[in-house]
This record gives structure tokens, sequence and C-alpha cells, in this order.
């Protein structure tokens, strides 16, 4: 399948890039940067502005896929206004490209800032644990209200024409060294940069990658939202543990495994056959 990645520059765009070739795809690139210079031959690369329809659609004709993940990864650096018009700009664009080029299949790279957590000025925790994608979207910053926006715009799509979009929910997408090196700091510190509220997630960037490449290739997903973690903490203390002492706000609706993550993935696996396979513990 010949897949469109917008922000295939990026370290998220490289690996889905990389993992697509891998699984016999042929991907393509629409960034506005060039790719580093490692991964210069993998997929052509086109210099895209992805708030631009008309440039999109050029860069997607010929595609049976995209997966959008071209944005501001994060609220600081820029302006409020400017990452929250940027990132729901370019998913509408995108979206709206794929959708008058007839492409039936769309990857949006979502974010569980939307649920508000990660980025509120006043920092609170999740209401219960294991987080499902039910959970209210409580947003208190720009960063994830352009989140909670592109899946709304998503699933708007979805109604309109009909299209198949996947809104991966990532949880901090990760080198496997750098996992390391944060749970080592919050072996020391649990509440370090108050990674409570975070409940103490991650993804290793292949497996984020390798989610990508999932719901592309999915049959009959309609619009729906999914949880994309690793299958455990950044912690060696038990998680219902680490909850119980540093976010006992957040009510445990089941019984947590040892360090297992605190998100649900129980969607994804049944929908996407997401199984995640990299933890900063290395191989298992």
């Amino acid at each position: 399948m010949r897949v469109l990645v917008t922000g295939g520059s990026g370290r998220l765009g490289e690996a889905v890039v990389r993992d697509l070739l891998a699984h016999g795809h042929a991907p393509a690139n629409a960034d506005r940067c060039p790719p580093r210079a490692e991964a210069a031959g993998l997929a052509p690369w086109r210099e895209t502005d992805l708030g631009d329809v008309g440039q999109v659609a050029g860069a997607l004709a010929g595609c049976a896929a995209v997966v959008h993940l071209g944005a501001i990864p994060a609220p600081y650096g820029h302006a409020d206004e400017v990452v929250f018009a940027n990132n729901t700009r370019a998913t509408f664009a995108v979206l709206q490209a794929a959708s008058l080029l007839g492409v039936r299949k769309a990857v949006i790279a979502s974010s569980l800032s939307a649920l508000g957590t990660a980025w509120a000025p006043q920092p609170f925790a999740p209401a219960y644990a294991p987080v499902d994608e039910d959970h209210p979207l409580l947003v208190r910053d720009a960063y994830g209200l352009s989140k909670e926006v592109d899946e709304r715009t998503a699933e708007m799509v979805h109604r309109r024409t009909g299209m198949a979009v996947a809104a991966l929910r990532f949880h901090w997408v990760a080198r496997e060294e750098e996992a390391r090196a944060k749970a080592a700091e919050l072996s020391v510190d649990p509440e370090a940069d108050d990674w409570w509220r975070l409940l103490w997630g991650y993804v290793d960037v292949r497996d984020a990658a390798a989610a990508c490449r999932l719901g592309i290739e999915a049959e009959g997903l309609g619009f729906a939202a999914f949880n994309v973690t690793a299958a455990d903490t950044l912690s060696d203390v038990p998680t219902e543990e680490l909850i119980r002492r540093f976010a006992p706000s957040t009510e445990l609706r089941r019984v947590i495994p040892g360090t297992d993550t605190a998100f649900s993935l129980d969607k994804a696996r049944r929908l996407l056959g997401y199984e995640p396979k990299h933890s900063w513990r290395g191989a298992p």
C-alpha cells in the first residue's frame, strides 16, 4: 500500500516510514523539513505546508492511506494560539485533501494530553485507572485542546465521507535509552516532573510506529480513538502502589498486575491487534 506520512522527517515519522517499509508498504514523506541524512533514501520527500489543502493533495496523489503526524508536538516554545491554530488547521487540511481524493483510510496522531492531565497549570491526575478511551477529556491547555479538536474533526470526516480514521492517543514517545534515563530519575523520585499525573507511562517509538501501521491495515474501524502506550510503567514499584501513594484521587477500577501500564490497551489490542513489544527494561 502506498502511504503518505505527514511529518515523516520527525522522530516518530521516521520510525513509521521504517516500519511501513519493513512490512511491505510504500511510504512517502510530506514535511516542511527534509529527513535526516541517515533517512534520506528511505522514502521520497516532498516539502509541504500541511495547512494547505492543495499542497497536501499533491503529496497525497496516488496514495491509499495517510498517517498524519505533522504538528507542533508540545505546548511550550510557541504561543498558545500558534500551537492550536497550526495543529487543528493541519489536521483539517490533511483529512480534507484525503476526502477530496477518495482516500479511505487515515491515522492521526492524537495524544493522551487530550485527557488534560499532562500540561494543566494546576496538576491533577486521571479520575480512574486503568484509563480507557471513555475517560473524560478535561483539557486546560492549548496543545491538549488541539488534540481534542483533531479527534472531533476526524469524527466529522468519517461521518461525512465514510473514511476510516484511527486517532492514536500516544503517551510520551521515547527511544529506549530516553525511557531508561527517565526510569532512573523516577526510581529516585517517583514524583519528579509531576510524572504522577501521567501515571508513569510512556511508549517506545517503535511500538508507536507499529500502531500507526496497524491503524491503516485495520478493516471496519469507522472512527475510533485508541490509547497507545507501553505495556509497563517507568517504575519498578507496582503500579497500584504508586497510584495509592502519589495519585490517591485516582480510583482503581480493576486490578493492575505488577508494573503493568495504568492505561487500558484493551481496545487497541482488540481492534488493531496492537501489542507493545518494547520496554526500557530491555528484551523480555
